[in-house]
């Protein structure tokens, strides 16, 4: 797969959903206890980041019964992989040109 084009996304720049990005792309998907643990976010902020990479397509929420607890997996959707990697790209070339 061909790198992305640079582009910087002010929906993906904001420093937690940055992280969030970030974990999610190193896994197919994440359970939402876990990533609030990583992030040390409370449920109510990591929901908040979580509705603004959903409203943009970023993100997937898939919900599911395991020992009779409803949990939430997430995950990135390819259009959220695709901005992620472009927005990576831009700030290296952000870095690179000091």
């Amino acid at each position: 797969m061909p790198p992305e084009a640079p582009a910087f996304d002010e929906v993906i720049h904001a420093p937690h959903r940055l992280r969030i990005c970030a974990a999610l792309s190193a896994a197919q998907k994440v359970e939402f206890g876990f990533l609030q643990d990583r992030l040390g976010l409370s449920k109510s902020a990591l929901s908040k980041h979580l509705t603004q990479l959903a409203d943009a397509g970023y993100v997937r929420q898939d919900r599911a019964v395991r020992d009779a607890r409803s949990r939430l997996w997430l995950s990135l959707t390819p259009e959220g992989a695709r901005a992620y990697a472009a927005h990576v790209t831009a700030l290296r070339q952000i870095i690179e040109q000091g």
